[in-house]
């Protein structure tokens, strides 16, 4: 059911992309099975380099886990998020729809132009993008607020430079009762052989 949904999307996207078919084509007649429990899509890459349904129970040639949590970083462009993902089978067709997955890029405006005009589709586009980058700079200055006030205001972290200096204190505290333990072994073996 949800091959019928999302293969069609992803092959209109990989025909706007020729290199991604050209990626995917020595991998023709190769079954890759992504699960993201509950859901799993199982796909067969056709000899254009397309993805097409697999009927039945057949064999996967790659197995691809993730969680919906990376799937979500994935589609932000988390390039770290597909290093998550647990895999087995096929390295090689696994590397390909990797591959694929970070690099590829929807021409959003293009198919907008289509229904609403070259000119509204540009500016919904633009408002787009900004929004988008409006929405990572409060994802970045949200994240370095929390990382200031922990650290600073209500210090449940420690900074670097502190955790620096605590481990130099540690250390030298060390070295310190090493030689305490020393001296002391010392005076106990020169009272043992005054007694």
């Amino acid at each position: 059911m949800l091959e019928s949904l999302t293969l069609p999307a992803i092959n209109r996207l990989l025909r706007a992309n020729s290199w991604a078919l050209e990626e995917l084509r020595p991998h023709a007649g190769k079954i890759a099975v992504v699960n993201c429990p509950p859901l799993k899509v199982r796909m067969i890459i056709t000899p254009q380099g397309e993805l097409a349904r697999v009927s039945g129970e057949t064999t996967a040639d790659a197995t691809i886990e993730v969680t919906p949590g990376l799937i979500m970083r994935a589609a932000a462009r988390d390039a770290a998020a597909w290093r998550e993902a647990k895999v087995t089978g096929d390295v090689e067709l696994a590397a390909a729809i990797d591959h694929v997955a970070r690099n590829i890029r929807w021409d959003y405006e293009e198919d907008m132009s289509r229904v609403f005009g070259d000119v509204a589709a540009h500016r919904i586009a633009t408002a787009a993008r900004a929004l988008d980058q409006w929405g990572r700079d409060t994802v970045i200055n949200l994240a370095h607020a929390a990382a200031e006030y922990t650290t600073f205001e209500n210090p449940v972290l420690v900074g670097s430079g502190e955790l620096a200096r605590f481990n130099r204190d540690v250390d030298t505290l060390r070295d310190d009762a090493a030689r305490l333990e020393k001296r002391c072994a010392l005076l106990t073996r020169r009272l043992a052989d005054e007694a």
